[in-house]
């Protein structure tokens, strides 16, 4: 399984800002394995950085993106899916059942929800209140969406076991914003490439691990995270 190391920071470090850069970001290993699986053309580029330190997982993407769209009407979190995003699933196992998912657009507007397999989506479910903050901005490059998670609640979910999280980076580049009832025209970017003919990510080969740097040895007897 592709694997992604989340390197350890010291508490209160890291300031997130949705824009600028922080310096300590600087830390973080660089993930730019993003593409196209099923188109031909060159994908635009996409980073993702994360860190952690004793109480938050900490998430940023840098996109590259001519043309940001977002789609606003009543500006609810349901209008992410027609929107310029980001995405992390979490899962607990391969069976997906069930995985929780987060859409995050480029005006920080996140669609968070659980799912179980196959696409039995509950959108009503929200991320533990308290436990998530994004923030995110738009640039002449295209658009930031920095993000935290508290690992308390990624355990209460069942989704930090030891030092490993299971999750998916996917990425929802816009063409174009829907006309009356119809979608929006999207392409589909993925760090792990799914082994699916057609677009989807809601299968267990779309995901990769997290591993935390230095988090299960240094701290089991220290936390309540160690399991």
């Amino acid at each position: 399984m592709t694997e992604y190391i989340v390197k350890r920071i010291k508490a209160n470090m890291l300031n997130l800002t949705g824009g600028q850069m922080h310096p300590v970001w600087e830390m973080a290993n660089i993930n730019s394995d993003f593409s196209y699986p099923w188109e031909e053309e060159k994908e635009p580029k996409t980073t993702f950085r994360a860190l952690h330190d004793d109480n938050k997982l900490f998430f940023r993407f840098d996109v590259e993106d001519e043309n940001v769209l977002t789609y606003v009407d009543e500006d609810h979190k349901m209008e992410v899916v027609q929107s310029d995003r980001v995405e992390i699933f979490f899962r607990q196992n391969e069976k997906l059942n069930p995985y929780y998912c987060l859409e995050m657009d480029a005006r920080g507007r996140v669609l968070d929800y659980v799912t179980r397999y196959y696409r039995d989506f509950d959108y009503q479910w929200e991320w533990p209140e308290g436990n998530l903050e994004v923030k995110a901005s738009v640039n002449p490059k295209g658009y930031v969406v920095e993000g935290s998670i508290k690992l308390s609640s990624l355990k209460e979910l069942g989704l930090l076991k030891k030092d490993r999280i299971e999750a998916g980076l996917y990425r929802g580049y816009c063409m174009g914003l829907p006309d009356g009832n119809k979608e929006a025209d999207l392409r589909w970017i993925s760090w792990v490439k799914p082994d699916s003919e057609e677009p989807d990510f809601h299968i267990p080969s779309s995901f990769g691990t997290f591993k935390l740097e230095a988090y299960y040895k240094d701290y089991k007897e220290r936390t309540s995270f160690a399991s």
